[in-house]
């Protein structure tokens, strides 16, 4: 008989999410609402920090375990001054635990950007910084619905810089409209002239509820879309940096450490209107997810009245393994056997069957530890994580402990 491995609980993050912005961008479907006027930070604080205080309520053995990172994405919460984020973190390190070299990131727009300001977020305990450049083309920031121009996006860096946040991100969209492969490739050395030590290099999608994918944008076809991929690849690589992940590439050593907690299948508490978690109960043999309202006045009123700020959902054994590879084969250094098992509480045995069929296509490589995704499975990666779905697997929903679902 197939032992059942113990399930046992990843490193912690948190991820805050701060929903306003001052203009949505036609491309944009995360949960941000744009705000006129003054914003409620005083009440936006209190209500995180009582959201916090119920979520702990629920899973007292939060209280115990080490926050190793912090993320506060958006929207955009450059938009909150300093003062809300030093009260924020006051409330926070109240209640919670973290580490000394805890990481801990802003999202930022360039357009938002005030003088001094990051000064004051440095002060509040924010270690790095994301920024939101997507493009260094006029045209192609006009097309993107974009507040900022690329000047804007040096400007944001020189500020850092003042501020000592050397540890910053830039956020690169490519397959723009009207751009081509020297356009594309342009971006890339214009960013790492400024000297970020991570970049974010996506392309862009019609995700469906946004303005992009019911009036879509004339873009380059997929061939095109695909060489400027290629040479992005081969461009990157060439300024010193190393892909780590689809959509992510880091000088050695600056690696993203909250986003590979998600991508390892770690815990996150999510507080903020629409946030979600993932929370490990090792002694129960649970895993559960949680989902935040989505409306900022919703998730105000909730947590103002004292009730519950949104839901709880326990993930069934057979769910996870597609939670898993959904994260871990984002990976290009893949995942480790003995991991997937010590998060899911499942043995190897459950996905190696599959796994070997994938190696069969070429789509996953094994490694003396592990498995880690090809060249081609990472061109292919929705099919390849698709092959992890449960009707795909045949898990039987009882063979870890605490399965079963339901929202509370």
């Amino acid at each position: 008989m197939t032992r059942t491995p113990d399930l046992v609980a990843p490193p912690l993050a948190l991820y805050v999410h701060v929903p306003w912005c001052v203009r949505k961008c036609p491309y944009c479907d995360f949960n941000s609402h744009v705000h006129k006027g003054a914003l409620p930070e005083e009440a936006y604080v209190d209500a995180l920090l009582a959201d916090l205080d119920a979520d702990l309520a629920r899973h007292p053995a939060a209280r115990d375990r080490t926050i190793d990172t912090v993320f506060f994405g958006g929207g955009t919460p450059s938009l909150f001054h300093p003062e809300s984020y030093a009260r924020l973190f006051a409330g926070l390190r109240e209640r919670l635990s973290f580490a000394p070299d805890a990481e801990i990131t802003l999202e930022a727009n360039p357009g938002t950007v005030e003088h001094g300001r990051f000064d004051g977020y440095r002060a509040a305990g924010i270690t790095r910084v994301s920024l939101g450049a997507q493009s260094f083309g006029a045209a192609q920031l006009q097309a993107l619905g974009r507040i900022h121009a690329a000047d804007d996006t040096a400007r944001a860096v020189g500020e850092l810089r003042s501020a000592a946040l050397d540890e910053f991100n830039l956020d690169l969209m490519y397959a723009l409209p009207a751009q081509d492969v020297p356009g594309a490739v342009a971006d890339l050395d214009r960013a790492a002239a400024l000297g970020p030590t991570h970049l974010s290099h996506y392309q862009l999608t019609l995700e469906p509820g946004t303005v992009f994918f019911h009036r879509p944008p004339a873009l380059p076809d997929e061939d095109a879309a695909f060489e400027m991929q290629q040479a992005a690849q081969a461009r990157l690589g060439a300024l010193g940096f190393r892909q780590y992940e689809v959509s992510a590439w880091a000088t050695p050593g600056h690696e993203c450490r909250h986003n590979l907690n998600y991508w390892r299948y770690g815990d996150y508490l999510g507080l903020g209107a629409g946030a979600h978690g993932k929370i490990t109960d090792a002694r129960a043999g649970a895993i559960v997810r949680t989902a935040k309202a989505k409306q900022p006045r919703d998730y105000l009123e909730r947590l103002a009245a004292a009730e519950p700020a949104g839901t709880e959902q326990s993930i069934a054994a057979a769910e996870r393994p597609f939670e898993f590879m959904l994260n871990a084969l984002r990976l290009v250094d893949g995942f480790r056997l003995d991991d997937f098992e010590c998060r899911t509480a499942l043995p190897s045995s459950a996905i190696e069957p599959t796994l070997e069929r994938l190696a069969g296509r070429g789509l996953v490589d094994r490694l003396p530890d592990g498995w880690r995704p090809t060249p081609l499975g990472q061109r292919f990666l929705n099919d390849l994580q698709g092959a992890f779905l449960p009707e795909a697997t045949g898990i039987p929903a009882g063979l870890a402990g605490g399965g079963g679902s339901g929202n509370r």
